[in-house]
């Protein structure tokens, strides 16, 4: 991630036209996130479409990938964000809305070689502030995911350990499973 000095308003970045990859407005700073690469990309696509399998058919909530979120002075871009089906704010014909100006109900963020682990936590934390319920930080280099709940201290999750989704969302699984996602061969 790389940061610009230049002094702006979130507004002001709003205006911008977008980039790829991203780019994040925290604490009045312009940050670019780095291009994703393999793993990063694939576990995104297969977190995407696991929590999508079973949750968009029955309208209980949908996985974003890459969606720019914009609420409480920041204007960020998780790696997937999840919203219920009923806080998604669909437009007057029903249709997917271009702008979010709220948390998503659950954050992940994968970790990638060039990010400052304390500035991606730093983004699940400022959901939570605001409302997000659930927060995923995966590290593929160390094979763990650490788990943010509102209210409570992190949980650091390895091997079969289970992971916690919304609980709105039936799905289950573990870390192991997560990462075997990494193998496609």
């Amino acid at each position: 991630m790389t940061a610009t000095t230049q002094s702006i308003t979130l507004s002001e970045f709003l205006q911008l036209p977008e980039t790829k990859p991203a780019r994040e407005y925290i604490n009045g700073e312009i940050i670019q996130k780095p291009m994703p690469k393999g793993r990063h990309s694939r576990l995104q696509g297969k977190l995407c479409a696991a929590i999508n399998q079973t949750a968009e058919d029955a309208k209980i909530a949908y996985a974003f990938p890459e969606l720019r979120c914009s609420f409480g002075g920041r204007s960020i871009v998780p790696d997937v964000a999840v919203f219920q089906w009923r806080r998604i704010p669909f437009t007057v014909n029903h249709d997917v809305p271009d702008n979010f100006d709220l948390p998503p109900d659950w954050t992940i963020e994968i970790l990638s070689p060039e990010q400052k682990p304390n500035k991606v936590i730093g983004n699940i934390l400022h959901c939570l502030q605001y409302g997000s319920r659930l927060g995923w930080f995966i590290d593929p280099d160390d094979l763990s995911i650490l788990v943010f709940l509102t209210q409570q201290q992190p949980v650091l999750l390895q091997g079969e350990d289970s992971l916690p989704v919304l609980s709105e969302i039936e799905l289950t699984v573990t870390v192991t499973q997560v990462f075997s996602w990494l193998k496609m061969n």
